[in-house]
């Protein structure tokens, strides 16, 4: 058993764009345990957009992130201590234990986890958090019927790529956005989309307009900015967006929405949403994705970095889409 292990804290908030100097990585002692508590080995990390919003001193829907505190994060990793007699060594769990190499619990935020038929790392991603946003807004909030036309920004992502084979699996017509011919080469022929549309290519507009030729049903809305505006242009009456993410503006101004007149004459639902205060509907939500994931329906594509001393830079790197699929992190050889 080791006697330290290593995390990342937030050392400062971004005055605008998130730089490698707001985070520090520190070595600290492996707590002592005490009644109920279990001590985990982490094998991965999960980075996400929400992380961002999180390092601002403003609060928004769950208090910012502490300053000189372990970086939040969703981890999954083995039970190797427990003075908790609900959870055994050995055993694999899911939690959020933030940036760190190990982490101490009470358990009462721990799910055991099942690695016969699906993988551990999947479960931060398409059976994980990710996937149950992507379930929640295409079932709940698009309603998404067969025949229907839901489009997908950020949907070589590991929200986005879900959403779309979920529509596919419910008889939509699923069209995606990512950047770059690779991802959008990806979105068709690997995730089964029935088009993508290159947002980095100057023909982009024309590229929406050939793919949506009946309009647009429903939108899962990742990104925001200049792409979601022409969207909402193709919307058909009485279509429903979720609204997820809006990473285009995480480190710049406001987004404004410039055709939300479109709202009223087209009578579009819109509605955000945050999958932690879904809770009840988690059950049934993954397992759902974890029979698809197993059987092979739903597949997903990992960007791993190689260790917690990576995390940083590769957060960075997905606020700025440099990601393909999961980010994660790897912190155990």
């Amino acid at each position: 058993m080791p006697s330290h292990f290593r995390r990342i804290v937030l050392a400062s908030r971004p005055q605008q764009q998130a730089t490698l100097d707001n985070f520090r990585l520190e070595t600290v002692a492996v707590p002592e345990l005490g009644e109920g508590q279990v001590l985990i080995k982490n094998h991965f990390l999960s980075l996400d957009p929400y992380m961002r919003v999180r390092m601002n001193a403003e609060k928004g829907y769950a208090d910012p992130q502490a300053l000189n505190e372990t970086m939040i994060g969703g981890t999954v990793g083995t039970i190797v201590a427990s003075k908790n007699p609900r959870y055994a060594v050995g055993e694999q769990v899911i939690g959020m234990l933030g940036w760190a190499e190990m982490g101490v619990s009470d358990g009462l935020l721990l799910r055991k986890l099942d690695t016969t038929h699906i993988p551990l790392s999947a479960y931060l991603g398409a059976v994980g958090m990710p996937g149950m946003t992507a379930w929640y807004g295409l079932t709940q909030i698009m309603q998404a019927n067969e025949g229907e036309t839901v489009l997908v920004s950020a949907a070589s992502g590991a929200v986005g790529s879900v959403v779309g084979q979920l529509a596919k699996l419910r008889g939509c017509r699923a069209i995606g956005i990512a950047g770059g011919p690779e991802k959008c080469q990806y979105v068709r022929e690997e995730l089964g989309f029935d088009a993508c549309i290159d947002y980095k290519a100057n023909d982009w507009q024309e590229q929406l307009l050939a793919a949506t030729p009946t309009g647009i049903d429903a939108i899962f809305e990742n990104v925001g900015g200049e792409v979601f505006d022409a969207c909402l242009l193709r919307m058909n009456p009485f279509g429903r967006i979720a609204l997820c993410g809006m990473i285009a503006g995480y480190e710049s101004a406001e987004l404004p929405i410039k055709n939300a007149r479109v709202l009223l004459t087209q009578r579009l639902s819109v509605r955000g949403f945050i999958i932690s205060e879904h809770m009840d509907l988690w059950p049934q939500g993954l397992k759902e994705l974890g029979s698809y994931v197993a059987s092979g329906k739903i597949k997903f594509k990992e960007s791993i970095a190689p260790d917690l001393a990576a995390a940083p830079e590769a957060f960075l790197g997905l606020l700025k889409g440099k990601n393909f699929g999961k980010q994660l992190v790897r912190l155990l050889d």
